[in-house]
Parts: structure tokens; sequence; C-alpha cells
């Protein structure tokens, strides 16, 4: 009873906007069928060499780094609004134009042109998320966020899975829907809300002398705290480029057990991550959290190193999960209170290049170290390098996140 009460305890006092916007991400994720399958897409379907692929998919991240540089800069211009619906609703066509591209250059320029403009509506969704939570509530609002994306990621390449056995266009075609069904929601919802939000931002624009506030691209401890950031993403983000790539060719998975394996992962961090959020919340810091998040993420790759059978490749995404768990969630909270009011698209921006560098180095780097010298290599690699960040992250969040909480002070 104390376990479902406090599971229940941790939906508590969010906002119907943090809902609204759980349910566009749910609706955007759910057709996010693409990107688990662009590597085996490239490799079966295109018949790509797998240095090939890691080269392509490293376009994805490049387009995400400037998606999410422009994304954070625009919002600060125009508004999370305008930012998020322009980005889901320029991101269909440009869906259904992926599978009419057949060589490597032709499919690195669609997929970079892709992730630009969806990219571009993350920082602005991390705004609109802190601007719709009370402060207490920030990494509640977050998880339930991302609650949203793993149950949508939980659906997708569970259903890709089966979609691709029959056609990877219906891959592409049902991402664009599911992004025109969370566009046309999302204006539905905000567009009057928008309205009184900007009304009432003017009204105090007009009463109160806005504080100019600094660049987060000067900010040398935040700087600091996003190269950890990126490091961590490389290692994560080897499930979406060469942990399918394994599951395929090393373990011998079919497409739709693949499809299986991510699901329930999606699955798992919709059950848990709430309760584990209100768990690391009430009985740990956040370098504490961030430290154990981060080193059972590395531990959860290691171990495939030694066994990959299907117990084995369980037990690790269960572990990868529960990992993630207290990491991600975290990270953008802890951006969240780096950052000051009037420059929060900006320091969301600069968070999610960290994230964004990282999806063009790891594919490359992943499949490179693989072809060479084995995934056996790459996985304790992965291992060492997160046990390392775990240690750094437990020394920089206190140091960033105590050095503005002394300004905050002095300011009140």
């Amino acid at each position: 009873m104390k376990i479902i009460h406090l599971y229940t305890n941790s939906f508590k006092g969010l906002s119907r906007e943090s809902w609204m916007l759980a349910l566009v991400m749910l609706i955007n994720r759910a057709g996010s069928m693409v990107l688990p399958f662009l590597g085996v897409y490239m490799t079966d379907h295109l018949k790509f060499s797998i240095e090939n692929t890691g080269i392509v998919l490293s376009f994805f991240g490049i387009g995400s780094v400037i998606g999410s540089w422009l994304g954070g800069y625009i919002t600060d211009k125009i508004g999370e609004y305008k930012v998020q619906y322009m980005s889901l609703l320029l991101s269909v066509p440009l869906f259904c134009l992926i599978p009419v591209f057949k060589t490597e250059v032709g499919v690195a320029a669609i997929i970079l042109l892709q992730s630009i403009i969806s990219d571009a509506f993350r920082p602005a969704n991390s705004v609109a998320i802190t601007k719709y939570a009370k402060p207490e509530n920030i990494t509640r609002a977050f998880s339930l966020n991302r609650m949203a994306v793993n149950l949508g990621f939980s659906i997708g390449p569970a259903l890709g899975g089966i979609l691709s056995a029959i056609s990877y266009e219906f891959l592409f075609f049902s991402n664009a829907l599911a992004a025109l069904s969370a566009g046309i929601l999302y204006i539905i919802f905000f567009r009057k809300r928008n309205k009184i939000a900007r009304l009432k931002a003017k009204k105090v624009k007009e009463a109160v002398e806005i504080k100019k506030e600094n660049s987060p691209y000067r900010d040398g401890k935040f700087l600091i705290y996003c190269f950890f950031c990126m490091l961590f993403s490389i290692c994560f983000f080897q499930l979406f480029s060469t942990l399918t790539i394994f599951y395929k060719d090393t373990a011998k998975l079919s497409q739709q057990n693949i499809g299986y394996i991510l699901g329930y992962s999606g699955f798992l961090i919709v059950l848990l991550e709430m309760g584990f959020v209100q768990i690391a919340e009430k009985y740990f810091n956040l370098a504490v959290t961030m430290l154990l998040g981060t080193f059972i993420c590395g531990f959860s790759y290691a171990m495939m190193a030694f066994d990959y059978s299907i117990i084995t490749l369980i037990i690790s995404m269960t572990l990868l999960c529960i990992g993630e768990i207290w990491t991600l969630p975290f990270m953008s909270t802890i951006t969240a209170l780096r950052s000051g009011k009037n420059n929060k698209g900006a320091y969301m921006g600069l968070n999610g290049i960290s994230f964004s560098v990282a999806f063009i180095v790891t594919p490359y780097l992943g499949t490179l170290i693989a072809e060479k010298f084995g995934f056996n290599v790459l996985w304790i690699g992965t291992g060492i390098l997160a046990s390392i960040i775990a240690i750094a992250f437990y020394f920089i969040v206190p140091w960033l996140i105590g050095d503005k909480k002394e300004e905050l002070e002095i300011e009140g």
C-alpha cells in the first residue's frame, strides 16, 4: 500500500497544461518508430556498410545540434508556442520524403533537414514544461513528459518491428501521421492559453524592467556540466545506433524481437519513472542521484561483453532504464535551476546541443569501435567511461547548483 501511495502521490499537483504537453508528446513519440530502426534500415534494406551507416546516422546528430541551437534561440525571440507547432507540422512532409532517397548522400541530406526541424521542438518544449509547472514540481513535470515519451516509445518500436518486416515505408508514414496529430492537438489546446500568457507577460514587462541575463555560452560552470552531459549521452545513445545492430548481428535477434525489447524498455520507464523520481527526490540529493544513475547505465552496457543471452539482454535493458530514470529528467532540472527567467530557451538549447553532439559522435564512434575491435571492447569501454562521468557529476552538480542558490539568496 505504501508503494501504491508513493506512486499515486507522484502525480499530484501537476497542472492541466503539464498533462496536455505530455499527451502531445505521447502521440508524437508513439509514431517514433524511425530512429531505432534507421541503422537496420540502412544496413538491411539499403545495403549500406556498417561504417557508412554510422556516418549517415551522424548527420542526424548534426541536424540535432543545429535544431537545438536554433530552437533555443527562436524560442527566446518568438515564444515556445510557435516553435513547437511549426516544428511538428513542418516535420510531416520531411518524414514522408525519407524513403524517396536511396543513396548515402541523399539519405544523409534528408535526415539532416528532418533532424533540424524536429529537434527545434525540444528546447521549446522544455521551456513550456517549466512555464506551466510550479517550481517545486519541475522535476516531476519533466518526468511526466519523459514518461509520455517512453510510453510512446514502448508502442512505437514494437509496432515498428512488425511494420518494418512488411515495409519500411510504413515506418516513415506512421511517424508523419503522429507528428501531424500531435501538432493539431497542440494548437487546439494551447492557442488560447498562449494568448493569455502573452498578455500577462506584456503587463509584467511594462511594470518591471527585465534584468539582462548572461548567455549560457559564457557560463563556464554550465559549459563544463554540458561537456559531461555530452559524454554521458555518448554512452547512453548506443541504444539508438550500435545496440540494435548488436542485437541483430551478434545476438541474432529478429526485427520483431528487437522491437519488443525496445518496447519493453519504454513500458518499464512508464511503469517506474514517476515512482523512482519520487524516491530519488525523497532520499537522495541531485549529486547522488546523478552518480547512481550514470553508473548503472554504464554497468548495463558492460555486462553485455560477458553474455548476450536473452535473459542477460533483458536484465541489461532493465538496468539501463533505471539508470536513465535517475539521470535524464534530473539533467533538465539542473539546467532549469541554473538558468534565469529570460534565458531558459538558450540554456535548454545549449544543454540540448550537448545531447545532439553525442548523436553525431556516437553512431560513427560506436560502429567504428565495433567493426575494428568488436562489441566487447565497445561495451567495456562504455562502462569505464560512464563510471568516470558518474564521479564527475557527483562533484560538478553541487558546484553548479550551490553557486546559483547563493546568487538567488543575494537577489532575494
